[in-house]
């Protein structure tokens, strides 16, 4: 007789559940490496998934949002990512990895996983727009605090940095780009996001094939003054 198994395979084992010891292990590493989970308490909470995410998001792994025994030995072996334009203190959105980079002045990160705009046309107040997330280099020139209700859903701690377009914290992130155009961020990181980016900060928003730098703006404040000035008018 031919047993069931040989014929409809053999069940497949479960992964392992990590020990509480091990997820607090990935969770000091991730965050020595820059990315920011929340408290080191070895929960798998909102904070913890979102820097395994944004590390699968940087190192190009899949992106799954689970920690496993395989991405704990990738978590061990990783190495902090490094911003493009390092010696200022700024923000980076890096668009193809879809990650956010706090950057102080030595160079050190702190990242978090984004959505940015889908690309994909839409209405707003009767206009047809396009769901784009533009680059460039760009200083928070408004801010609003806690919930903010518009035409096209709600914000929470809303930094803007070009016309409507803000970084700000939304119940959604998605893995990939999704946005009408803004940054999403995770809801649980918003407002502290919102503490580091005073109006003046700078923000640099690229792609493979799209970059400038701000350095210019730090060794000639009057350059940064402008373009806050410019982006007050908006």
């Amino acid at each position: 007789m031919i047993s069931a198994d040989l014929v409809l395979g053999s069940p497949q084992k479960k992964p392992a559940a990590l020990t509480r010891a091990q997820t607090i292990e990935a969770e000091r590493r991730l965050s020595e490496l820059g990315y920011w989970t929340g408290p080191v308490d070895g929960r798998l909470d909102e904070g913890t998934t979102s820097a395994l995410i944004a590390f699968q998001k940087w190192e190009g792994r899949e992106i799954t949002g689970k920690l496993t025994r395989q991405e704990l030995e990738a978590i061990r072996n990783g190495v902090a990512p490094n911003p493009r334009d390092p010696g200022y203190e700024h923000v980076e959105v890096d668009v193809d990895r879809q990650v956010l980079m706090l950057v102080n002045e030595e160079g050190a990160v702190r990242v978090l996983p984004v959505s940015t705009g889908s690309d994909k046309p839409f209405k707003d107040q009767g206009q047809m727009s396009v769901a784009y997330t533009p680059r460039g280099r760009f200083v928070v020139y408004d801010k609003t605090y806690g919930w903010e209700n518009g035409d096209l859903g709600s914000v929470y701690y809303a930094n803007y940095i070009s016309g409507g377009v803000a970084i700000h914290g939304y119940l959604t992130v998605p893995t990939t780009p999704a946005s009408h155009g803004c940054i999403r961020i995770p809801m649980f990181a918003a407002r502290e996001v919102s503490r580091l980016l005073p109006v003046g900060t700078i923000v640099l928003v690229y792609d493979k094939v799209s970059f400038v730098s701000a350095k210019d703006w730090i060794k000639n404040p009057k350059l940064k003054d402008a373009a806050l000035a410019n982006g007050a008018l908006q």
